[in-house]
């Protein structure tokens, strides 16, 4: 619990305009209200109460409120009645239709109502708008600072373009001096969803100001996992990110078990072993946004792959897909260069990564070739590039003529190109290219430090 702590005190001292949001405090337990009493908010109700929080349950349908009132919770979770009955039994949970006056008996509002798919796939958030200006007809009635969390999955921009315009017009009220808005995703799975409260992978605050964020993570700094404090924008669509790699996850292991099965090779014994490997398969490797896969495993055993697939006689959507979506993303860089101004361009690093003098299928060799047959002139610079190793790449003519275009001085390529395009990320090359950042055209494939991505002509592929 969070025993002995004011925030109103911190923020006093910390900020000009007194604020009195109040955290638990030997006088006062926090009044936390919660909009939606469906999986999510019956969840999050009886763990913040299993916390100390005082807990107001707030859902226009009144059978959800009665049954909960009676510790009977709208859905079947393990754990959930016995914890409901523990928090009815402390009276630290009360559920109301009531939504204006639990806003104004709390401190903290979060939300957590449904933002279902329509037709076309969009989010609806119809329910979030209604929530919001109910919030503000609240708040305009409050004289201290309430904090709102946001939680309902929505694209990127939602909270800050829609919702807090709702708020501060209903309530009359500034976000940011009068109330402090955040966006707080859930990663609750059914089943678990208790332990995954209390033991969360990551705790994702998306704050409007850091004064909202610290005081969030307050709430949650007992609870286990660490706490990524970021913009409204990106805790918004990491809760999409993390959903679609788990459908992908999905997706993948069952594509792997129907080849496996067709293999008659046991599909649960090659998972087992895939899934030891914490290094690399299940890491954060592979995972970071930047240049095409190549070099001499990937496009090869995933082609391997595709042939089984067809062997067998399967449809093997995700896996026959890996190779045309590397190479749309190749395509998109080449669309960048070819959208500057200019028709001599030089590439820093070509071999399949820094460090190493393998070209075999090099994505950097790819472009080279789709951009000399749109008529550039290209020269590359690479220290590990040589004669020998370029043969090891495609049998292409133009890519044969590879080493003609090397040039020995890096300086002087970045000198004498129109456009520079960056392959590895090397400490010279970010020293470099610091100099030639305002001076010309940069296509970073790689994400170079803070001031080249700063510069005005600056495109990184992907971010």
């Amino acid at each position: 619990m969070l025993e002995n702590f004011s925030l109103q005190n911190e923020a006093q001292n910390e900020t000009a305009n007194e604020r009195d949001l109040i955290l638990p405090s030997q006088d006062r337990r926090v009044g936390i209200s919660i909009f939606g009493l469906g999986y999510v908010g019956a969840v999050t109700s009886v763990c913040f109460a299993d916390m100390g929080y005082k807990v107001i349950g707030v859902d226009l349908d009144e059978k959800k409120v009665l049954g909960m009132n009676n510790g009977i919770p709208p859905i079947v979770e393990e754990g959930l009645m016995d914890h409901l009955s523990l928090a009815l039994n402390r009276n630290r949970f009360k559920a109301t239709t009531e939504a204006v006056n639990a806003i104004l008996e709390t401190d903290v509002t979060l939300v957590s109502v449904c933002t279902p798919s329509r037709e076309d796939g969009s989010c609806n958030i119809d329910c979030l708008r209604a929530v919001s200006e109910t919030i503000g007809q609240a708040l305009s009635r409050k004289t201290t600072y309430h904090l709102v969390l946001f939680r309902s999955t929505v694209p990127p921009g939602t909270t800050r373009n829609i919702l807090i315009p709702i708020i501060e017009e209903a309530s009359g009220k500034k976000c940011g001096e009068d109330f402090g808005v955040c966006f707080n995703p859930e990663f609750l799975r059914e089943t678990t969803a208790i332990r995954d409260f209390h033991q969360p992978p990551k705790t994702v605050i998306g704050g409007y100001d850091d004064y909202a964020a610290r005081l969030t993570s307050k709430l949650y700094e007992n609870v286990g996992g660490n706490i990524c404090c970021c913009s409204l924008e990106a805790a918004e669509f990491v809760k999409y990110i993390d959903n679609t790699w788990h459908a992908l996850k999905v997706s993948f292991a069952n594509e792997v078990g129907r080849l496996c099965k067709a293999a008659d090779v046991d599909s649960y014994e090659v998972m087992d072993i895939f899934c030891q490997d914490r290094k690399l398969n299940i890491s954060e490797k592979y995972l970071m946004p930047g240049t095409a896969f190549g070099g001499s495993c990937l496009p090869k055993d995933v082609r391997g792959m595709q042939y089984l697939s067809d062997k067998y006689g399967l449809d093997l959507p995700v896996i026959n897909s890996i190779i045309h979506s590397n190479n749309a993303h190749i395509t998109h860089a080449v669309d960048l260069i070819h959208a500057q101004e200019g028709r001599k361009i030089g590439f820093l690093g070509v071999t399949f990564k820094s460090g190493t003098d393998d070209m075999r299928e090099s994505p950097i060799f790819n472009m080279i070739e789709q951009l000399s047959y749109m008529g550039y002139d290209i020269s590359v610079h690479d220290d590990n590039l040589s004669v020998e190793s370029a043969a090891k790449g495609y049998g292409s003519k133009i890519l044969s003529k590879l080493p003609d275009m090397q040039v020995k001085n890096a300086f002087r390529l970045c000198e004498e190109v129109d456009i520079i395009i960056v392959g590895h990320s090397t400490p010279d090359y970010q020293d470099l290219l610091e100099v030639f950042s305002c001076k010309k055209p940069i296509i970073d494939l790689v994400r170079l430090n803070k001031t080249c991505r700063s510069a005005k002509k600056y495109s990184g592929v992907c971010w």
